[in-house]
């Protein structure tokens, strides 16, 4: 085995390890939930936090020439990311919504109106954003390897691959819904917060800082 072969396959295991350790610990800090919504929310979480590490190499190693060792991770953890944000997607079509798509996008049947009638705005919006960043989510996985690159070219190559930062904010507007908005209700029960809002509050804002921070050093290099 050759020793690019031997790092690629270490580096699909320890990300598939630590993804699974993620979900497992996101799993247990929830203990007290349903377990569709424990299981849901860790495994998007999981995909969430996946997807951030793979956003700040690139700033960190902008920043800290040591840090361009850890490039080749960020398909890796893209890679999984996205596995994880698909089998969130599948528990919610199946424990949540139980396969009725008008549910999806915040509809419920009225027996009196014998039709569905919308009933949640706020969860359709947030579902919808969710649906579109998973489709744009597996074109970036699915291109996300060398035979892609090789075929579509190095320039619209990496012009695809670029969307990785409207990703990011696509999945940023999505869970912050979900974290702070989505069951404010007034007529409806509100359950404990979860305690993961202001963890990922810092986590946007960490990611945010390295990029700003990338993008001045690289300026003004260009600018020396």
């Amino acid at each position: 085995m050759s020793r690019k072969a031997f790092d690629w396959k270490l580096r699909h295991l320890i990300v598939l390890v630590v993804g699974g350790l993620l979900v497992y610990g996101l799993l247990e800090s929830r203990a007290e939930w349903s377990p569709m919504h424990k299981w849901n929310r860790a495994v998007g979480d999981a995909s969430l936090i996946l997807i951030a590490i793979s956003m700040i190499i690139g700033p960190l190693s902008r920043l800290f020439p040591a840090a361009k060792r850890m490039i080749p991770w960020r398909r890796e953890l893209g890679i999984y990311g996205v596995i994880l944000a698909f089998v969130h997607a599948i528990i919610i079509l199946v424990g949540w919504m139980e396969w009725d798509l008008y549910r999806l996008i915040g509809m419920e049947f009225h027996p009196g109106l014998n039709r569905y009638v919308m009933f949640q705005h706020g969860l359709g919006l947030g579902n919808i954003l969710g649906i579109a960043a998973l489709i744009y989510a597996l074109v970036l996985a699915l291109t996300s390897n060398d035979f892609s690159q090789r075929k579509l070219g190095s320039s619209v190559w990496k012009y695809i691959q670029q969307g990785t930062y409207i990703l990011w904010w696509m999945l940023v507007i999505h869970t912050g819904y979900f974290l702070f908005m989505h069951f404010q209700d007034y007529h409806r029960g509100t359950p404990e917060p979860n305690w993961l809002r202001w963890p990922f509050v810092g986590l946007v804002l960490g990611v945010m800082v390295l990029q700003m921070a990338a993008s001045i050093k690289t300026w003004r290099l260009k600018a020396a």
